[in-house]
């Protein structure tokens, strides 16, 4: 899975081409009267009125058909979507100094003219002073990873992607100090030759380090804490106090509310993190269901050191995902029964099966079936009928078989075997509630899933595979959805899912209101029966005023918004660092009586 990130929008090859295409049919958009009409010779006066009115009506004709051929030629449709509007203005070029900036899905997006990438702290610290002054917005934004674009501001960004380095490591106390631009993948890349790597990661490894801290992202395991509990000391830049470092031993009232800060409180320009031996895992994928899910769940989340369930809906198919340090007790001598190319193989015959259902034909340009992923697989199938729940439950009940075929073993680094892929561009809602404690879990976890599921087949929503779920133990840090002052507490992480597997604008449209819908349901059922939390990057600000006022009080009954709202006033008193959805969730006091 790969972001995108910025791109500066010139007028591409297409754009301009259409334009010079409608510019060479503009001489037939008005045709000149003397060419589409001769002067008749005429023999009576009425012969020359009947010739006349003749003339008259074969111009307005042709007149007609010249504008309507121009009109198509102007604005033409594709070939395979005649139901869509002209994309002429879509593609119009944009001025030369504007950005386009949209997060990895293509769900958000903004316009802008500042984008600014310091390649040095003196850089940056020169850049939030200049915005302060001039008042001007400069939000920090990392790689574009996150559903809900929570880092994207048309006024003005930031982004540290050339501070990228490994500053210092400590072998001895494992601690690596690196600048907050550096992407996972490139950090344990480079503590490799140390013999560390992190304590956990997320499903992905593309994010930068300052962004995946400062939004609360987590990996999986009920013993691990979410990854902003990995970070020891930070570096913020702010528009009010400069530079300033923050620790669990300096200002650790700050650190431990700046640590989740969503950006709002500095631009976070350098991070030390806690390390760990560099390890390698035994994952172990196996298929089950909801009896035995709940006759072993205590112990499983007790005794693996990374576990995770995907759920599949309209089936009785719940996939386990263990990983465990290698021992003699846990290290594999098995022999798969299928093969990779076996356990896709009903994933291609559905697949090929559908494209005759729908009376589609595979273009010339398609890849070769048998050289696609099972996700990719996956997102051919939905494009056929996204929202089609008989052909939904189909794709999900292919996926579970391929899931039973794909059981076994995989030995590897930590940060091989703890990656996932997520598919295509999606929607996402994630929630996190309380799950009980280590030592006497609640089942509440196995509960909201039982739930969720029932609420899915009685609203008979299309809902795809999976709906992920994860666990971690409680993070200090008290903007986090698993902040908690219970050392035991343990959280469970609930994901669910709707796929944008077309470019077609008309059904992403579609797709997005189902999704809506989904996670509206989800929200009145089960949110506060369970006490669960939206995560920070996939939380999404309501256009509704009464429900946003909720949604607000809602935040202050779990968060220390006041305090949080505080250190923003004398951290960035101008709000520089903010955007909208900051805005709209923590709004300031005063914000909130000029509203009323």
């Amino acid at each position: 899975m790969r972001p995108l990130f910025a791109r500066l929008l010139r007028p591409s090859s297409s754009s301009s081409s259409l334009l010079r295409h409608s510019q060479t049919l503009n001489p037939y958009t008005y045709p000149s009267p003397h060419l589409l009409l001769r002067p008749l010779s005429t023999t009576s006066s009425s012969s020359s009125s009947s010739d006349a009115e003749l003339r008259r009506y074969a111009g307005y004709f042709v007149l007609l058909l010249g504008c309507g051929a121009a009109t198509y030629y102007s604005f033409p449709f594709p070939a395979d979507a005649k139901h869509k509007k002209a994309q002429m203005f879509r593609y119009a070029p944009l001025p030369e100094d504007l950005h386009t900036v949209s997060n990895w899905s293509g769900t958000h997006e903004v316009h802008t003219r500042v984008l600014l990438q310091p390649e040095t702290l003196a850089d940056l610290e020169a850049a939030v002073r200049e915005a302060d002054e001039k008042r001007a917005k400069l939000r920090p934004v990392g790689s574009g990873l996150s559903p809900n674009g929570i880092g994207l501001s048309r006024a003005g960004m930031v982004n540290l992607a050339l501070m990228d380095k490994v500053l210092e490591v400590d072998r001895e106390t494992k601690r690596a100090t690196v600048q907050a631009g550096i992407r996972i993948a490139e950090l344990v890349d480079a503590l490799k030759e140390h013999g560390l790597t992190l304590q956990n990661f997320a499903s992905i490894r593309e994010q930068q380090v300052g962004g995946i801290i400062q939004v609360g992202a987590h990996g999986t395991g009920a013993r691990l804490p979410p990854i902003d509990e990995q970070v020891v000391s930070m570096k913020l830049v702010t528009p009010a106090k400069g530079t300033i470092e923050v620790s669990r031993e300096k200002d650790p009232d700050l650190f431990y509310l700046a640590r989740c800060g969503l950006g709002g409180l500095g631009v976070v320009a350098e991070v030390t993190l806690q390390c760990v031996e560099r390890h390698e895992l035994v994952e172990h994928t196996f298929v089950s269901n909801v009896d035995e899910i709940r006759k072993n769940h205590k112990k499983r989340l007790a005794e693996n050191k990374h576990v995770k369930y995907l759920w599949i809906p309209y089936t009785d198919t719940v996939v386990v995902v263990e990983c465990n340090p290698p021992s003699k007790w846990n290290t594999p001598k098995f022999t798969p029964k299928y093969g990779k190319d076996e356990a896709v193989q009903h994933v291609r015959d559905l697949y090929r099966d559908s494209l005759k259902k729908y009376r589609i034909e595979a273009g010339s340009d398609e890849p070769d079936i048998n050289q696609l992923s099972f996700t990719e697989l996956r997102d051919k199938l939905l494009a056929l009928d996204p929202l089609n729940k008989d052909h939904v439950i189909k794709i999900n009940q292919a996926e579970a078989e391929y899931w039973k075929k794909s059981e076994g073993y995989r030995v590897g680094w930590s940060d091989e075997i703890l990656g996932f892929d997520c598919g295509g561009q999606q929607w996402v809602s994630e929630t996190c509630f309380p799950a009980g404690t280590l030592s006497k879990p609640s089942m509440k976890d196995l509960d909201y899933l039982e739930e969720l599921k029932q609420l899915i087949e009685s609203e008979d929503i299309p809902a795809p595979a999976p709906i992920e779920q994860r666990w971690t133990a409680r993070s200090k840090s008290l903007m986090s959805s698993a902040s908690s002052s219970s050392e035991d507490d343990i959280f469970s992480w609930v994901g669910i899912i709707m796929y944008l597997p077309t470019t077609d604008a008309r059904q992403r449209k579609d797709i997005t209101e189902e999704f809506f819908n989904y996670r509206r349901l989800t929200q009145t059922r089960l949110w506060d029966a369970y006490s669960a939390y939206e995560h920070w990057a996939k939380i999404e600000v309501p256009k509704d005023k009464e429900e946003l006022a909720a949604l607000q009080a809602r935040l202050r009954r779990r968060f220390p918004v006041d305090a949080y709202n505080k250190a923003r006033a004398e951290l960035d008193p101008n709000r520089i660092l903010s955007n909208v959805k900051l805005e709209k969730l923590f709004p300031m006091l005063e914000t909130v009586k000029l509203s009323q």
